[in-house]
């Protein structure tokens, strides 16, 4: 028994460390996290749009699978889950010898190395002294530090840099890992919900996507909302002010536009949406008195019930405003709420006559009695309500993310960029029983520019070395890889 759980364990780490399974992991975070984007998501999209978008059997289908809220689906969260355990295994398997590697350079290279080493060179020198020394200048020339290994039967140095790209993959393990820990934390502790402001008006309930009401400990009030258009019509830029009320008194205020949102106690109160009312807040017309009657026309402003004098006699009051009419059976109704047919409703109240006429903008037959009305009127402008619909969410894991993202970027930078090479130089008796300067070099990647690199460092070598000693010193230069030095045997891939 106690074997078998030993097995089963075995296996199951073996195959969560494995780099197939962590590199299938992510490819399935990849492909939900993209159809997430793709696929309308709630609360954010309209449940009518929802409707308006998918068959209803293929949006129950969405909705039972979690498809149409995948980032705070528990299934989405397993995987995340299941992808941190992955990259976790895989680093502590692996990163002991990483860290050995790292912290204990290999600086003294011996006789088995220097053998097998693909990229080296090999320069006659006069003694042993002379070719150190050469080579310490020739990489101070080229901007490397260089370390002298003394040993009890021996003398070299050694070289490298940016020795912190052989840890470059952990780095971006890490900032996985933090990327993963912010989604996870938002999917478990966030909530994103919903408000909507008309000008001067303020609240801190927030509803959510299940329909219930969050109470936040401070008011958002909006001072004021608009719409920037393009020449055709089509929005340009939504905007809303807001202010950020605690306490009875004023604390934060911002412009805030799409993708720019008020961000106040870990709260982001994002631009999702912009539209009218449908409720009138002022109506501009032209009075002129009908009927022949003397007088000029006049300009008034109504609000919804307001009651203007037109003359000592007369008054007029806005009693109704529909913003898109019907007429069925004699009567008003409105179709919708978007002002795509107003039509508004005044009484013309004559204290004289003791009477009120029903006056209807535009006409409507038989049911408006404008005819009776002791005075004609001509609308100039019609100014309706509006509101800023705005996204509010609490995502509690968001500096795990951007800490994560800047991590990223840093660790890739190191993998791709950032090259980790090493130059060993020892003075050795070659098979003629000459005193030369073995020099070696290796990189973790990009081979073929490194040795670029290492043909200059051996060159430099050489012009440091006293011309008389390189001259009376010089061989014919032998290629082993198709590249060759004067008086060097370089030996390449």
């Amino acid at each position: 028994m106690v074997l078998s759980l030993r097995s089963a364990s075995r296996k199951i780490w073996q195959t969560l460390s494995s780099i197939k399974t962590g590199v299938v992991l992510i490819i399935l975070v990849v492909i939900f996290s993209a159809a997430g984007t793709v696929i309308l998501q709630r609360p954010m999209t309209d449940a009518d749009d929802m409707q308006r978008a998918y068959a209803p059997a293929m949006l129950r289908f969405l909705d039972v699978t979690g498809l149409t809220d995948i980032f705070h689906t528990r299934w989405f969260v397993g995987l995340l889950i299941l992808v941190s355990l992955s990259i976790i295994a895989a680093s502590v398997q692996r990163f002991p010898n990483a860290w050995r590697y790292f912290a204990r350079p290999y600086k003294s290279p011996d006789e088995g190395f220097r053998k097998v080493l693909p990229t080296q060179a090999q320069i006659p020198v006069a003694n042993e002294e002379q070719g150190l020394s050469a080579a310490e200048r020739a990489f101070k020339h080229l901007g490397l530090k260089t370390e002298r290994i003394v040993r009890t039967d021996s003398f070299s140095l050694f070289s490298e840099r940016s020795r912190i790209s052989e840890l470059a993959v952990y780095i971006v393990h890490a900032s996985l890992l933090l990327i993963f820990l912010g989604f996870i934390v938002d999917s478990l502790y966030g909530w994103r919900g919903f408000l909507m402001l008309s000008p001067g008006t303020a609240s801190n309930q927030i509803e959510m996507k299940n329909g219930t009401m969050r109470t936040i400990p401070f008011a958002i009030r909006c001072d004021g909302t608009g719409e920037e258009t393009y020449a055709d019509g089509s929005p340009k830029r939504w905007w809303s002010k807001l202010a950020v009320v605690k306490e009875g008194r004023e604390v934060s205020s911002k412009e805030i536009v799409v993708n720019d949102p008020l961000v106040y106690q870990g709260l982001r109160f994002y631009q999702a949406s912009y539209g009218r009312t449908g409720k009138l807040d002022q109506l501009i017309l032209n009075a002129t008195p009908a009927n022949g009657t003397k007088g000029t026309p006049q300009e008034i402003s109504l609000a919804m019930n307001q009651t203007v004098a037109l003359d000592a006699d007369t008054s007029v009051q806005l009693v109704e405003f529909i913003p898109d009419y019907v007429v069925q059976d004699g009567r008003v109704y409105a179709r919708s709420k978007d002002v795509v047919n107003p039509a508004v409703h005044m009484i013309v109240t004559s204290k004289k006559a003791h009477s009120s006429v029903n006056v209807w903008l535009p006409e409507i037959p038989g049911i408006n009695e404008n005819a009776s009305s002791p005075y004609t009127f001509d609308p100039k402008d019609l100014k309706t309500g509006v509101f800023t619909g705005l996204e509010v969410s609490h995502e509690p894991g968001q500096w795990a993310v951007w800490a994560g993202v800047v991590l990223i970027a840093i660790g890739l930078t190191l993998v791709f960029y950032v090259v980790h090479m090493r130059f060993w130089v020892v003075p050795v008796v070659d098979a003629r029983g000459r005193t030369v300067l073995w020099i070696g070099g290796t990189a973790n990647r990009n081979r073929d520019a490194f040795e670029l690199k290492f043909k200059s460092v051996v060159e430099q070598i050489q012009k440091e070395l006293k011309p008389a000693v390189a001259a009376s010193t010089g061989v014919q230069a032998t290629s082993i890889s198709g590249t060759s030095v004067s008086g060097t045997t370089i030996a390449g891939r």
